[in-house]
């Protein structure tokens, strides 16, 4: 006669259990990973992007883009502090995604990098995208007044 008064589960199951939670679990780190460098692409585009409204509003204060020291725009004497434009000059989100990375001799890396152009009336902005976003494609782009290719 079989005791039916045995609740519970059998070893079997546990471990079924277990596998199938392993499995998804796996499965969503493996989706929120893809989901973090989309977050990291679209960051820098938005850095980008802020960096270029700065740049326009110093123009039209100056009448001149700002000049460049260690990458980054600088005031000159006389002028309104770039820093009023823009709080802090933004770094680029770790980690490197894609072909971003400092070690391939690429002009930028993973790095935000500017320059003035044709004695302060154009500027370029170097940056680099991990994957395809926001329609750019990824790799290298140069952001400028007339804007990003």
């Amino acid at each position: 006669m079989k005791n039916q008064n045995n609740k519970g589960f059998t070893l079997i199951e546990l471990l079924v259990v277990i596998a199938i939670i392993g499995i998804l679990a796996a499965v969503v780190l493996v989706s929120l990973n893809s989901a973090r460098a989309k977050s990291r692409d679209a960051r820098r585009l938005a850095d980008v992007r802020q960096i270029m409204t700065a740049l326009e509003l110093s123009y039209n204060d100056n009448n001149s883009y700002p000049t460049a020291t260690t990458n980054a725009p600088t005031s000159t004497f006389g002028t309104p502090a770039f820093s009023t434009l823009l709080a802090s000059w933004p770094t680029a989100p770790l980690p490197a995604d894609g072909t971003c990375t400092d070690t391939n001799g690429s002009p930028t890396g993973n790095r935000y990098t500017y320059a003035q152009v044709s004695s302060g009336s154009s500027y370029t902005l170097n940056f680099c995208l991990g994957a395809a976003t926001g329609g750019y494609a990824l790799g290298y782009h140069t952001a400028s007044p007339s804007g990003i290719n």
